[in-house]
């Protein structure tokens, strides 16, 4: 046998005996505890739709799955664990839009937001709510404008952190409108919510779903604004949308996906979507989620990844049309 052929045959082996190890790896998946990583405090939407799915998970799979909230820096500090975790299918993100915005938004940022994950599945998406204390004199859109005008830099509102989808649905209202309101910044919606009840700011913005808005909303707590999707909620029936507030085709809303470290194996990758779209179409789970006003929609990695990208191209443009200043 000629040395050529002897390591083209070590080759071949080597190469099979690779595959055959990661092939043994995809099948023993999940063999340890899994890990969802949430960049917001517990409470809010990516909250409350990273347990659901940590639930169902742990019941088919038989495995320990925890949500671990990594609040701060809008989501980026949660997103750095993840793009930095061992690719082995065990530290997961519950991603929201803000992955997508940041880069626009943050001018360092310790991780590439596309090169460094493999994504999974988009998850559906959901209105954002503008919303006020009760004291605040102004019952809608048009009164919050003719107000602001009056005192400008008086008003302010809380998010749930610079660059977060909400952040930027007000600061495009606030560029349209030409007012000029003042951002606070929070890491979460529950504490958004507390200082609105507090007195800290006077309005707030946030995903629909979080922290028991329609309730607070529904019982007169707090007054609901505008919603900043295309369609009103049923969660909150007498909320009007943006569009129909002053401002045709405001379309702003928040989209979820689920995405892992870089370079995690394709059949894992597999494994993990079939199991996302298993779960999102469980009628127990679509009810629940329906109850928010959720809009529950799956796809494979490839089309996910490639709305991804999209987005990452969109957002950078609203960023600079909304004039929001980068952050260090």
């Amino acid at each position: 046998m000629s040395r050529n052929v002897a390591r083209l045959l070590l080759a071949a082996a080597v190469s099979t005996l690779s595959w055959s190890a990661a092939d043994a790896l995809a099948q023993a998946y999940p063999a340890k505890p899994i890990r969802l990583l949430v960049g917001f405090t517990p409470g809010g939407t990516t909250d409350i739709l990273a347990r659901e799915i940590a639930a169902r998970m742990q019941e088919n799979w038989a495995r320990s799955v925890v949500v671990e909230n990594r609040p701060g820096a809008g989501a980026n500090i949660a997103s750095e664990v993840v793009a930095k975790a061992p690719p082995d299918g065990y530290t997961l993100l519950v991603a929201t839009n803000s992955i997508a915005i940041n880069p626009a938004i943050y001018t360092k940022l310790p991780f590439e937001p596309f090169a460094d994950f493999a994504p999974i599945s988009f998850l559906g998406s959901v209105t954002n709510i503008l919303f006020a204390h009760p004291s605040l004199p102004a019952k809608s859109i048009k009164e919050l404008i003719a107000l602001a005008k009056a005192r400008p830099r008086q008003i302010t509102y809380g998010s749930g952190g610079v660059g977060t989808s909400p952040h930027l649905a007000v600061e495009l209202f606030r560029t349209l409108a030409k007012i000029d309101i003042v951002h606070v910044p929070y890491k979460g919606v529950p504490p958004v919510v507390q200082g609105l009840l507090s007195g800290e700011v006077a309005m707030g913005v946030a995903s629909l779903p979080s922290a028991g808005l329609p309730g607070l909303v529904n019982s007169g707590r707090i007054r609901g604004l505008a919603l900043t999707g295309a369609k009103r909620a049923g969660a909150v029936p007498s909320v009007p949308t943006m569009a129909e507030s002053g401002f045709p085709g405001f379309d702003v809303v928040i989209w979820y996906g689920l995405l892992a470290p870089a370079g995690t194996a394709a059949d894992i990758i597999g494994r993990l979507n079939k199991e996302m779209i298993r779960i999102m179409t469980l009628p127990a789970v679509r009810e629940r989620m329906a109850a928010f006003d959720f809009e529950i929609a799956t796809s494979s990695p490839e089309d996910f990844g490639s709305f991804f990208k999209k987005e990452l191209a969109q957002w950078a443009k609203v960023v600079k049309d909304a004039g929001v200043k980068p952050v260090n």
